[in-house]
């Protein structure tokens, strides 16, 4: 499935805030998913397998990396839990970093919220708004992340422009 999503993640100093505003507004909560993305060497883009006990998706993005909302075309592929698939990638492609998280997800119609805790990291949140059937485009995504951002009280100096990858592999 191809999809196009507009991001943004910050860092979260206070998670319960970002609940209570979820809550107040209605959002559906999904549950809360111990996450393990494999990240593979790949010529372009990223790769990566997500392994959680909600999400479990071989997931292809380009997204570049800058603070505020960024676009990503994301491919997704959904895959069954313990199946061979992170053996294969990792004997023919080798790995650059894993990232473990337990992320809190909601919806509120086509936005996704993350509340995350990452291993070796900390608390982040993020937002993401996503087209997955061209009824949307990329400024209107645009604008649905900077009204959450502005909703939530999410501060400039908060955002970060990397992925969680990223910043595990420069810590």
């Amino acid at each position: 499935m191809d999809c196009l999503i507009v991001e943004i993640k910050a860092r979260c100093k206070d998670q319960t805030k970002i609940r209570e505003y979820l809550k107040t507004n209605n959002a559906k909560y999904k549950g809360t998913d111990h996450q393990i993305d494999t990240y593979f060497k790949v010529p372009n883009g990223r790769l990566k397998l997500r392994e959680g006990n909600i999400e479990n998706n071989l997931i292809h993005y380009d997204r570049s990396n800058q603070e505020g909302p960024k676009q990503s075309k994301v491919q997704l592929f959904k895959c069954e839990p313990n199946s061979s698939l992170k053996e294969i990638l990792t004997k023919s492609l080798g790995t650059i970093v894993v990232v473990d998280k337990q992320r809190e997800i909601y919806f509120i119609e086509n936005v996704k919220f993350h509340i995350d805790t990452v291993k070796g990291l900390g608390s982040f949140m993020e937002i993401e708004a996503i087209d997955k059937d061209g009824k949307l485009n990329r400024d209107q995504l645009d604008d649905q992340c900077k009204f959450y951002l502005s909703e939530m009280g999410i501060n400039k100096q908060d955002l970060i422009s990397n992925s969680y990858s990223d910043l595990l592999i420069l810590n």
